[in-house]
């Protein structure tokens, strides 16, 4: 790309605006920025430099899930998806604190070396649209699919049964999808499902 061209900070606030402030350079880039633009606006402070190759508006605070939009942007947005007790997280229905950002890519895509901090997770069939929803400006899984990916990875029953009952309660997932997922995964996971289904029901 010409880096004569006249940086468009419409286009860069559009992308931003998404991702809760926060852009790449290479996104930048994209919409007329060289590194020395960049490196101007950061030191007047209009962008604010979070991490290598990671950015923020002046004008949007500072998140704090920082880590994750730093872990999803530097991965792809439209590869990763943040997934498992990161995405539990994020939609506020586990006790769980995640001492990882957990990130799901298609098998396809693993390539890439994880960041320290980063737990990269490939699906043989990655998330389908409907699977995903944002949250924060984050691309993250469905409760779910969160639900089942968790339960998979290990996470303890007493949280997959806690994130499943508030899920239901707050009307973020229903039985319906809960049990399909359940048919999906079968095993540990759909015993589990079962579980939290079973008490709800009983409620």
């Amino acid at each position: 790309m010409d880096d004569t061209r006249r940086p468009d900070h419409g286009a860069l606030f559009g992308v931003a605006s998404e991702q809760g402030g926060y852009f790449t350079a290479r996104q930048a880039h994209r919409c007329g920025f060289s590194r020395a633009n960049l490196s101007h606006h950061a030191a007047s402070g209009r962008f604010v430099r979070v991490g290598r190759g990671l950015y923020r508006l002046r004008a949007y605070p500072s998140s704090p899930r920082e880590e994750v939009f730093r872990a999803w942007l530097w991965f792809g947005k439209d590869t990763a998806v943040v997934s498992h007790e990161s995405a539990l997280d994020l939609l506020g229905i586990s006790d769980v604190v995640p001492d990882q950002v957990h990130l799901t890519v298609p098998r396809t895509r693993r390539g890439r070396p994880a960041a320290p901090g980063v737990h990269v997770h490939t699906a043989k069939v990655p998330p389908e649209r409907d699977e995903t929803t944002l949250v924060e400006g984050v691309r993250i899984t469905s409760p779910a699919r969160s639900i089942a990916d968790a339960a998979a990875a290990g996470t303890s029953p007493e949280h997959i049964l806690a994130a499943a009952r508030r899920a239901l309660a707050r009307g973020m997932v229903t039985p319906q999808q809960l049990e399909w997922v359940a048919r999906q995964r079968g095993g540990w996971v759909a015993r589990i499902i079962h579980q939290a289904l079973d008490a709800a029901a009983s409620s």
